[in-house]
């Protein structure tokens, strides 16, 4: 494995980890459904997700 591999490769594992690829996640699900109204801008999710997030705690430590 070469060292550019090494590096696209954490950073792939990073941002799972992290979330950071959670709106792309978004974005290819709403294409996959076809849904009928165009999707929320990158700031929209983010900001709908940690309403979610604010309203349901679930198992978050903090």
């Amino acid at each position: 494995m070469s060292l550019r591999d090494f590096f696209s490769r954490a950073r792939w594992l990073a941002n799972g980890v992290l979330g950071a690829d959670k709106y792309q996640k978004y974005l290819a699900h709403h294409r996959a459904t076809g849904c009928e109204h165009p999707p929320m801008t990158e700031r929209e999710f983010w900001r709908d997700h940690t309403d979610r997030m604010e309203k349901n705690p679930g198992t978050r430590c903090c």
